[in-house]
C-alpha cells in the first residue's frame, strides 16, 4: 500500500521527481529485457504515483474512449482482472477474449490476428504461455502484423503490447513483484537476498516464465538472487545468461543451489512456486504441434509424477526459522500444504494480495506511458 499510517503522500511532488517517461513513449511492454534499467526505474515510478492517486480518488481515466483487448491462451484469475482493472481506470473498455474461440485454432497467423485485432484496439495483451518456443514468438509477431498494417494506412497511431505471460518472461508479475519488494524495503534493494526457489505442485506442470522473468529483473538492482531447483527443472538457457550479466553489471550476485533448505539461508524473501520439469517440457512442443492431445495428457502425468518425487520441497517453518524474517510472496495461486506450508501462506496471505494488486497499475502505468505524450504534465493536473 502506498500509504503508510496517515502520511498523506504529496501526490505532485511525487510525479515530479520521475525521470525519463518520453522514453517510454511508444513502447510496449513484452520482455523487460528489452528496457533500460532507467526506463524500469521510471515505469516503477509511475506505478506507484498511479496507485497513490487511485487511492486518493484522482482520476486517471486519460484514454477514452478506448478498447483495450485482451487474447489469452491459459487460465487466469489475477491477471484477467488486472487487465479489466487497468483499463477501466484509464477511462477504456476492456474485452478479453479466450484463445480457443479466436481463428487461431484454425490456422489464422499472428501477422494476421494481430492486424485484425489493431484494427480496432488501442491496447492489446496476451498471455501464451504454456509452450516453449510458441509464445513470446506469437506475441511478437501479432504486434508486428499490426504495427505494418498501420504502416500501410498510414495512420498516425500505434497500438502499445502487454505481453500478460509468455513462454520466457511474466513481465507484469515480476514487475508487481519488485513494486512491492520496493515499497517494503523502502527503495533499499541492493544487498537483499532474494530466493526463488521450485517447490512441489500436484496441480499441473506451470510455465517457467515467472522464475525466468524474476532473476532476469531482479538482477538488475543489486539483488542477491538465489535460484534453487531440483535436477531436471533449469530454466532456459537465455534468461540465465541475462541473470549473470545483470548481476555483474548491478553488483548483486546470481547463484543456482539444488537444495531449498541452503537456498533460503538468511534470505529476506522467499518465493517457493512450481514450474515444468525443462526437458518434458520440450516434449509438449512437439506434441502439440502434432495436436497429440493423448500425448499430451500422458505427458502431463508424467510431469506430476516427476513432481511427486520432490515432495519435501515444500516452504516450511523449519525453513522460515532461518531466513532473515524473509516475507513470502508468490504469483498466486499457491499449492497450499504442497510448495508452502498452510500457516506461512496464512501469515503473508495480505502481502502477497498487496502484491496482487500492484499488477494493474503496472498494467496501465505501461500502456499510458506509450499512449500519453505529456503523461507526466497530464498527471500533474490531475492530481492537483
Amino acid at each position: 500500500m502506498v500509504v503508510k499510517g496517515t502520511k498523506k503522500v504529496e501526490l505532485v511532488a511525487m510525479i515530479k521527481k520521475i525521470k525519463g517517461i518520453e522514453s517510454l513513449y511508444g513502447k510496449s511492454l513484452i520482455e523487460t529485457r528489452d528496457f533500460t534499467t532507467e526506463e524500469l526505474t521510471t515505469l516503477l515510478d509511475l506505478c506507484d504515483a498511479m496507485e497513490a492517486m487511485d487511492f486518493y480518488g484522482k482520476r486517471l481515466d486519460m484514454l477514452p474512449p478506448s478498447l483495450f483487448l485482451a487474447l489469452f491462451f491459459d487460465k487466469s484469475t489475477r491477471t484477467k482482472t488486472s487487465w479489466a482493472g487497468a483499463a477501466v481506470r484509464l477511462g477504456g473498455t476492456p474485452v478479453i477474449l479466450e484463445g480457443t474461440s479466436t481463428q487461431v485454432a484454425h490456422g489464422e497467423t499472428p501477422i494476421e490476428t494481430g492486424a485484425m485485432m489493431g484494427m480496432n484496439a488501442h491496447a492489446i495483451g496476451i498471455r501464451h504461455d504454456m509452450i516453449l518456443g510458441e509464445g513470446n514468438k506469437f506475441i511478437r509477431e501479432t504486434k508486428g502484423g499490426i504495427d505494418e498494417y498501420l504502416k500501410y494506412t498510414g495512420a498516425k497511431r500505434h497500438v502499445p503490447f502487454v505481453n500478460l505471460q509468455c513462454d520466457i518472461d511474466h513481465p507484469t508479475q515480476a514487475m508487481a513483484d519488485l513494486a512491492m519488494m520496493r515499497e517494503y524495503f523502502d527503495g533499499n534493494l541492493k544487498g537483499k537476498k532474494f530466493v526463488i526457489s521450485w517447490a512441489y505442485s500436484p496441480s499441473y506442470a506451470k510455465p517457467l516464465s515467472v522464475p525466468q522473468g524474476l532473476i532476469t529483473l531482479l538482477t538488475r538492482f543489486g539483488m542477491n538472487v538465489v535460484l534453487a531447483y531440483p535436477e531436471g527443472y533449469r530454466l532456459m538457457d537465455q534468461p540465465m545468461k541475462d541473470a549473470k550479466e545483470f548481476s555483474s553489471k548491478s553488483g548483486g550476485t546470481f547463484e543456482v543451489v539444488n537444495d531449498m533448505a541452503k537456498a533460503v539461508k538468511d534470505a529476506d524473501i522467499v518465493y517457493a512456486k512450481s514450474w515444468g520439469p525443462y526437458d518434458m517440457m520440450l516434449e509438449r512442443v512437439k506434441l502439440n504441434k502434432e495436436r497429440d492431445e493423448k500425448g499430451l495428457k500422458e505427458l502431463e502425468n508424467k510431469m506430476l509424477a516427476l513432481n511427486a518425487k520432490y515432495k519435501n520441497w515444500k516452504y516450511t517453518p523449519d525453513m522460515q526459522a532461518t531466513t532473515n524474517k524473509a516475507k513470502y510472496m508468490h504469483c498466486l495461486p499457491a499449492d497450499i500444504g504442497a510448495e508452502v506450508d498452510e500457516k506461512i501462506f496464512e501469515q503473508h496471505r495480505m502481502f502477497m494480495y498487496e502484491e496482487a494488486n500492484k499488477k494493474p497499475y503496472v498494467i496501465a502505468s505501461a500502456i499510458a506511458a506509450s499512449m500519453i505524450p505529456d503523461l507526466q504534465k497530464e498527471l500533474i493536473k490531475r492530481a492537483k
